[in-house]
């Protein structure tokens, strides 16, 4: 039996055993992947995957491919070269085509389509961004879900959740709802308000811990005057709660050891930094930081502390709205904009202007059946890399354990480009491999774990310039709310973004009187798509919900981003829905 560690894009970062077959199983003795897989990995090998490069619908040999793009390098400006990286396989040696780009003064897509919103705002609060693993969650009294799911994005959290007083603060009726001591259903973009809320009341019943904030915090005096200005009706409005649920809350965690485990959809909006910080605020307040069983977690800087292998100096653009047309070259790599990326119409109008889109992935999708020249990746198995985890503290190596005739590595490609070009060549992959590990990983107990987390998060210190946390002061919220639905995305067990299973259906409100299968159209100033619905029992009345990666997902989101953090803000808006006759 070998190992490896799987290489997409979740916080459970599974080790995996292979055996001689390459049939993949969970490493029972790993601490956090405990011998079991999700349902993309137990099915890995069932999805069809790119096999043969081809250029104008025309198969050709991977020698062709490759000279067809260096001709296209060639043939077209630098500064109309646009390199756009997705995140389907988040190992280091990913980033290596990065160097060859920058190397050629292309621009570069730089930004995020998930996280960044959210990041940028724990990095104000506290300097780094730090998670708390399985591990940590485990020694908590009290587990608050805050926008997170774990039984379909983190499910190697779960065994630490049993026995915990659980909360969960989600417009959706999560799975792990039904069982929960509380069940907050908040308004969508009421997170800031709800926070902001729960620090006045802290405040008011004296929950705070003083000697965390004297010793720890810097402004705890100026927050909460800013925010005792606020009206609390305000706050109560904005987040839809009542004071009775704030009140069972404020009950559940009083005395007590709570982990809080925050998602990507609280940080969805314009304002997404903000929202991080004023949870961040109330995890101050109560001096959850540095403790056991205590702490805010959000999908954490996975390579904090260690060396990056493919760090560039270049010009970039924002990858959330970065105009396609703009460009006359586009190479894309492990990402599917044409599903994923906000306004669907736009990105679709920038790729038909592009006169030469690469596609360089794993599986077919929208955006390689749009591509001029595609390349086929190798996987995850038939490759050198290295994994490291944003929801736990391991790493994991990805040895090569398969050879193959299909496809190409991201550091080949690399290696070809810069030759063709007459670049420095990059060193070999096992060295690159081994100074990221040497950098900051040290082994315990025959694995290695990153030297961040010898000691607890933040146990020590924060990682601001004063060394301590540091409280919000001020937020923009320049949203107008308008009548229509608020149409919210969730990721579902069998898919990962557009990868995998998609669920192409809407889900609707009992309150519609809509039965399966009807058909109704959506709009708002964006575009206009049409669905099947699915009636849920598990929405508000005010929510529409669709699954990441279903078909139009995107048709009706805004082309528009983040406040901070160069991130995409998919629920920035509202839809109408009539039904199709």
């Amino acid at each position: 039996m070998r190992f490896t560690t799987c290489p997409l894009d979740c916080f459970d970062g599974c080790s995996i055993a292979v055996s001689k077959d390459l049939k993949l199983k969970g490493n029972k003795t790993h601490p956090i992947t405990q011998g079991y897989l999700c349902h993309h990995l137990n099915h890995y090998h069932t999805f069809e995957r790119i096999e043969e490069p081809r250029y104008l619908g025309q198969i050709v040999s991977m020698d062709e491919a490759l000279a067809l793009l260096s001709e296209k390098l060639k043939t077209y400006e630098p500064s109309r070269t646009l390199y756009f990286k997705g995140s389907g396989n988040l190992g280091v040696m990913q980033g290596a085509t990065k160097r060859f780009f920058a190397e050629h003064k292309a621009i570069l897509a730089s930004g995020s389509l998930c996280d960044e919103a959210g990041d940028a705002g724990v990095c104000e609060s506290r300097g780094a961004n730090l998670c708390l693993s399985p591990l940590h969650v485990k020694e908590a009294d009290v587990v608050i879900l805050w926008g997170r799911n774990p039984t379909v994005t983190n499910s190697h959290m779960l065994p630490a959740l049993k026995g915990k007083t659980l909360i969960v603060i989600d417009p959706l009726k999560i799975d792990l709802s039904v069982n929960a001591a509380l069940h907050i259903q908040i308004k969508p973009r009421g997170d800031l308000y709800l926070a902001l809320l729960l620090c006045r009341l802290v405040a008011m019943e004296e929950m705070e811990d003083q000697d965390f904030l004297k010793e720890r915090t810097q402004n705890y005096k100026d927050f909460l005057d800013f925010i005792s200005g606020i009206p609390m009706r305000k706050l109560l409005d904005k987040s839809q709660v009542n004071l009775d649920e704030i009140g069972e809350l404020l009950r559940l965690i009083k005395g007590k050891k709570v982990s809080i485990l925050v998602g990507i959809g609280v940080q969805k909006y314009s304002f997404g930094h903000s929202v991080l910080r004023s949870i961040d605020a109330l995890g101050a307040m109560l001096g959850l930081f540095g403790k056991v069983g205590c702490g805010v977690s959000y999908l954490s800087n996975s390579g904090f502390g260690f060396v990056s292998p493919f760090k560039v100096s270049a010009k970039t653009e924002p990858l959330p709205i970065v105009n396609f047309g703009k460009y006359d070259l586009v190479f894309i790599q492990g990402g599917n904009p044409l599903n994923q990326m906000p306004c669907t119409s736009k990105v679709k109008e920038g790729i038909d202007k592009a006169q030469c889109v690469v596609y360089f992935g794993l599986h077919e999708n929208e955006t390689s059946s749009k591509a001029h020249l595609v390349i086929p990746a190798l996987s995850f198995l038939e490759k050198e890399d290295l994994k490291l985890s944003y929801g736990h503290h391991f790493i994991g190596r990805m040895p090569k354990l398969v050879e193959s005739s299909v496809g190409l590595s991201e550091y080949a490609l690399t290696q070809a480009l810069l030759k063709a070009f007459g670049y420095e060549a990059l060193e070999s992959e096992k060295s690159i491999i081994e100074r990221v590990i040497a950098s900051n990983s040290v082994e315990k107990e025959g694995f290695l774990i990153s030297k961040t987390y010898e000691d607890l998060p933040y146990e020590k210190t924060f990682y601001t310039k004063s060394g301590k946390f540091e409280f919000l002061d001020e937020f923009d919220d320049d949203f107008e709310d308008e009548e229509g639905f608020f149409l919210i995305a969730t990721k579902q067990n069998k898919s990962l973004n557009s990868q995998f299973v998609t669920d192409e259906y809407l889900y609707v409100p009992l309150c519609l009187g809509l039965e399966q299968e009807d058909r109704v159209r959506l709009t708002n100033r964006y575009g206009s798509a049409e669905y099947s619905v699915m009636p849920s029992d598990k929405l508000r009345d005010d929510c529409l919900l669709i699954h990441s990666g279903a078909k139009n997902a995107n048709q009706l989101t805004p082309y528009a981003m983040s406040q901070e953090g160069n991130c995409a803000i998919y629920q920035e808006m509202k839809v109408k829905l009539e039904k199709v006759q």
